[in-house]
């Protein structure tokens, strides 16, 4: 196109049928058009091709299914952390779906659910915003962590039920074991994370 190195997909055709173009359209670059004056600007002398940001939220979706994720919610969250703002609200998430409110509704009760996303209000106005909650991963390990360590009583009970050294509660006893392990390595490994993530971002 012109000489340039890069082909820039036009918007106007699966963009516009994906709820990517248009009024209130969300906005790949910074997230919504429609949210712009809300502290969610564009990325200065950026251009992306929205086509390739959709194509990105479907696969990344795909891939959250293929390890039990529920479709919509999967789809919801990787929208959510294409917008550099990584906040939407429930009619922009609608648009750029193409599914209905009450879909958007049903994935984002899962989603804060498991904390994969916050629910917030945005500023000077009732509406409500979506967004990924910082370093969301370290939220989702801890949050696991935290109902996993509850499994160990019960597993425990089943031993007792089983008998002890039965091939049954040899198997339970495992899967205590492992949660135990889980217990207590994780705080560790957390703070591992979080002084990497320091450093890291100390030298941006």
């Amino acid at each position: 196109m012109g000489g340039d190195d890069v082909d820039v997909v036009s918007p106007d055709a699966d963009h516009a049928a994906a709820g990517l173009t248009g009024p209130g359209a969300p906005d790949m670059a910074g997230g919504s058009s429609a949210a712009a004056g809300s502290g969610q600007p564009p990325v200065p002398g950026v251009t992306r091709d929205l086509g390739a940001v959709l194509r990105f939220v479907e696969r990344f979706s795909a891939l959250l299914c293929q390890v039990g994720f529920p479709r919509m919610p999967a789809r919801v969250f990787a929208a959510l952390l294409v917008t550099d703002s990584g906040s939407l609200t429930a009619a922009e998430l609608a648009d750029m779906l193409r599914v209905s409110p009450a879909a958007i509704s049903g994935a984002i009760r899962y989603l804060i659910q498991i904390g994969l996303a916050n629910r917030e209000r945005e500023q000077g106005s009732r509406r409500d915003l979506y967004r990924v909650p910082d370093d969301v991963w370290y939220e989702v390990v801890r949050v696991r962590e935290q109902v996993t360590a509850r499994w160990v009583p019960t597993l425990q009970a089943g031993i007792e039920a089983l008998g002890a050294g039965t091939p049954a509660a040899q198997r339970l006893a495992e899967t205590a074991d492992f949660f135990e392990f889980l217990r207590k390595q994780g705080p560790e490994l957390l703070a591992k994370w979080t002084e990497h993530r320091a450093s890291m971002q100390g030298r941006e």
